[in-house]
């Protein structure tokens, strides 16, 4: 990828997690936009290493490494690549994850589990193979949570539960990283346009995703956006970032008033239900 400019990330090189598609697939591009090096990892292969190649040129490299957030060592392999390509780790971003939906009393403990140990576990491997090389650079970390985290909604607890656990952790370690000149930037985004909308409540892959389950259009906030705010967030060290303006609506809502987003998303409920319609959708995170 040609880069002619000196970008806000000249240099530096940039682990992201679930770089196969979406958010991770756009950050990555634009990291590489900004002058970054850029360490790879999903569970795809083919994927990650055809935009591998496309990121690479121009004075610029990009590495792929097949593997799961899910997976002990699999994180420190990856690490341990940047270190030995590269010599130095300064920005990981922590994006892999996956929605599971549906009523509870159709859901099983197991699904819960799935869905904690990407969307929670993922994380926290992502934080602790990387800090120690972090620190060395004093460099940031970007944690990509969901509006769900702070705004939950019914068909949707898994995931819901997943994303509010992101809260806490990033903004406990904002405080404990900060005086080793590691900032942890919290990503907050609404409804993004990718694949996350085309699994099942199993979390297995649709390849055509019923029209329902995709929120209206002027909701959905494209990739390439997203990934624009996240990389100005990380370059500022922002402690939180809210991507699209209904996300930052709802966080206020939810803060002030409460009782008034807890009927509004009661009367979308009913409404979707007298519809026939699936209310499943999920925010991106």
């Amino acid at each position: 990828m040609a880069n002619s400019r000196a970008g806000k990330f000249q240099g530096q090189v940039v682990l992201i997690t679930g770089a196969s598609s979406g958010i991770g697939e756009a950050v990555a591009r634009e990291f590489a936009r900004e002058g970054a090096h850029t360490v790879l990892m999903a569970r795809r292969a083919e994927r990650i290493e055809a935009l591998a190649e496309e990121l690479s040129g121009a004075g610029l490299r990009s590495l792929a490494v097949t593997g799961d957030v899910t997976r002990d060592g699999d994180l420190e392999r990856a690490v341990d690549l940047a270190r030995s390509e590269f010599g130095r780790l300064d920005v990981a971003v922590a994006n892999a994850g996956f929605s599971v939906g549906g009523r509870f009393v159709d859901l099983a403990l197991q699904d819960y589990r799935r869905q904690l140990e990407t969307n929670v576990f993922g994380v926290l491997r992502t934080l602790f193979a990387a800090l120690p090389e972090l620190r060395k650079t004093q460099g940031r970390i970007v944690v990509v949570g969901s509006l769900l985290g702070i705004v939950p909604v019914p068909l949707a607890t898994p995931y819901c539960m997943s994303k509010f656990a992101l809260v806490p952790l990033c903004d406990g370690l904002s405080h404990e990283l900060a005086p080793l000149g590691v900032s942890v930037t919290h990503i907050l985004p609404g409804f993004v346009a990718s694949e996350i909308y085309q699994v099942d409540n199993r979390g297995v892959r649709l390849d055509a995703p019923p029209p329902q389950r995709t929120p209206p259009a002027w909701l959905l906030v494209s990739p390439a956006q997203t990934a624009r705010q996240i990389v100005s967030a990380a370059y500022r060290r922002k402690r939180t970032r809210f991507v699209g303006l209904h996300s930052s609506i709802g966080s206020a809502l939810q803060r002030h008033f409460p009782g008034l987003l807890h009927f509004a998303i009661s009367r979308a409920i009913r409404r979707a239900a007298l519809r026939g319609g699936n209310t499943g959708a999920m925010a991106q995170g």
